[in-house]
């Protein structure tokens, strides 16, 4: 799909669904630092990335996404940008970002930037000029408010508005006399959209780098960028505050102005809306007449595994008919109303799917990464496939010490644990959480080959994190070429995208067998061709399957390879542990 290849989207005769190049895409996401080191540095780069275009063609996607590649203190790993015009130099320079551009548009990709404009980090020359003096041009850039005293007179934070990294998100600054805002660590303070220059300038932002050639944007917690200007106290919840700023009183209005620039350049976006439960809320952001965005990531099925706790780490047992529940609801929801999905299991904020959602042991591994890209892949919405889903990547050993650790969120909570509790089964429980949702899951090396260090850097350098073990089993020299391997299945899943567009990715959806404990089974229709099916085992026990709503007709993909129209006469199918099948009906 080149620049010139793409039209505006339009009402299809006979088809309720608005269509559009980007809901006929696949994307691909990149974090920078694991991708690929070109230099020994330990920590990958954007040379690195461009020499692998390649690879990213052969496995089929449309769009590459970088998560952020710009001037950052690396705080939260590059989502505490400094300078937005300016590339860190440990990724490389401007000249890179063209090369891998142009790289990928000779090869039919799109190139998608992390646009991060919640905040900033507190290096950006916008905050340190706000915080130099109150009369200061740039002080009302940021959230600032003036202390609140207890009776007993101590000064105490503006409201009680908990951090998405744990704390108060009120920071004391003691040479103004006043709290700044910071909805994550310290160092990230949230920009103030409440002022028009700060909204002209993201829009400036946008325009350089649309301007220089890229093809949209994903735009981090883009939904919290309102906040109602009296911060109201918070009664309490999974995370108090959030209530407000989920989706605050002028976010269309500011979603709007972002929707305009990017409708001009036809670009592509996808909004992260963590939070947000009012569904009208989310149809407005992504309806396609409305001109805000062309999708976002919801977090209702990320958040499936958390315990009743407070926070993510701690322990959440689902059943699948909860998992089958949720994706229903937004397929059914999205179709309805005009919006679109962004179909994901797996980023750099989560970990690893096929650990997470099924069995990475060596005997299930492969058949559960394979069952995972047929249920993403086949529904309706544009899916996401981070680096190493394609591969069947799992999550980090459960070996891993504390010492092994680098997100930032898992190790403020266990410092606040450790001087909450001495107790050795709580901290140990927190560890096991902590391997299971950490986002260093993500994070970890991507897994090149089975030499030291994945071949993601030298076999001499130290990467800035340690890669999996089992990279000498789990790695991409090993299944590029192997017709079998997750890699392959997954490139056999998006040509189907496009082979039956009509049915995968403009169909309606409609969920089979809600209430079977093992299978997950949808249907997938249009009004021009033969219906889906799409059936999954998610469980280790072989299921004789009594679901079939109709007649196998035709076999489009299974992941053992194996299944035929006759192994599913009379409406039953037997699955073999983690076997997923699509078939015509």
């Amino acid at each position: 799909m080149t620049s010139s290849s793409i039209d505006n989207g339009a009402v299809v005769a006979g088809s309720p669904q608005h269509r559009a190049w980007w809901k006929e895409a696949s994307v691909y996401q990149i974090y920078p630092a694991s991708y690929k080191d070109s230099t020994g540095s330990g920590v990958g780069d954007l040379k690195g990335i461009i020499s692998k275009m390649d690879y990213m063609k052969a496995l089929g996607v449309d769009v590459v996404w970088l998560s952020p590649i710009f001037e950052s203190p690396q705080i939260d790993m590059g989502y505490d940008i400094s300078n937005y015009r300016k590339i860190a130099p440990e990724y490389g320079d401007i000249s890179d970002v063209d090369t891998l551009m142009h790289g990928l548009h000779d090869r039919g990709m799109k190139l998608l930037m992390d646009l991060v404009v919640n905040h900033t980090s507190d290096q950006h020359e916008w905050f340190k000029q706000s915080r130099s003096s109150k009369d200061n041009e740039y002080r009302d850039w940021y959230v600032w408010r003036k202390p609140r005293y207890d009776e007993q007179g101590v000064r105490q934070p503006p409201n009680n508005w908990e951090s998405h990294f744990q704390g108060n998100v009120w920071e004391y600054d003691e040479h103004t006399d006043e709290y700044y805002l910071h909805l994550y660590c310290k160092e990230q303070p949230d920009l103030n959209w409440e002022h028009p220059p700060v909204r002209d300038a993201v829009h400036a932002i946008m325009r350089f780098w649309l301007d220089r050639g890229i093809d949209g944007f994903r735009l981090d917690v883009i939904n919290f960028i309102s906040k109602p200007q009296d911060f109201p106290d918070s009664k309490g919840g999974i995370l108090p505050g959030t209530e407000f700023y989920s989706a605050g009183p002028r976010l269309h209005e500011y979603l709007q102005g972002v929707g305009k620039i990017l409708k001009e350049y036809n670009a592509f976006s996808v909004g992260e809306m963590p939070f947000v439960t009012d569904l009208n809320q989310v149809i407005k952001a992504v309806r396609y007449d409305r001109d805000e965005l062309n999708m976002i990531f919801h977090f209702e099925l990320m958040d499936i595994d958390h315990g009743p706790e407070k926070g993510k780490f701690t322990a959440g047992p689902w059943p699948l008919t909860k998992f089958k529940s949720i994706v229903s609801k937004w397929q059914r929801f999205m179709h309805a109303n005009g919006g679109w999905n962004a179909l994901y299991l797996e980023n750099h904020d989560q970990p690893r799917s096929v650990s997470r959602f099924a069995d990475d042991s060596p005997e299930h591994r492969e058949q559960s990464a394979k069952c995972i890209a047929i249920l993403q892949g086949f529904q309706a919405g544009t899916p996401f496939i981070y680096q190493g889903q394609e591969l069947g990547m799992t999550n980090v050993p459960k070996e891993w010490g504390m010492d092994e650790y680098k997100d930032i969120d898992c190790l403020n909570h266990w410092i606040r644990l450790q001087k909450a509790t001495t107790d050795p089964k709580i901290l140990e429980l927190a560890k096991i959480e902590y391997q299971k949702k950490s986002r260093d899951n993500a994070r970890i090396p991507m897994q090149w080959d089975s030499s030291k260090n994945a071949g993601f850097t030298l076999p001499e350098s130290t990467p800035w994190m340690s890669a999996n073990p089992n990279a000498s089993e789990i790695n991409a020299a090993a299944q590029t070429d192997d017709p079998t391997s997750t890699f392959r299945f997954w490139s056999s899943v998006l040509k189907a995208r496009k082979q039956y567009k009509d049915i995968i990715v403009y169909g309606d959806f409609e969920l089979v067998d809600e209430e079977h404990p093992q299978v997950f089974a949808y249907l997938r229709k249009s009004e021009a061709g033969k219906p889906l099916l799409v059936a999954c085992n998610f469980s280790g026990d072989t299921v004789e399957w009594k679901g079939i709503p109709g007649e196998a007709k035709e076999v489009v993909l299974t992941t053992t390879g194996k299944k035929t129209p006759q192994d599913m006469a009379k409406g039953v199918v037997s699955l073999a542990p983690y076997e997923a099948i699509a078939v015509l009906l």
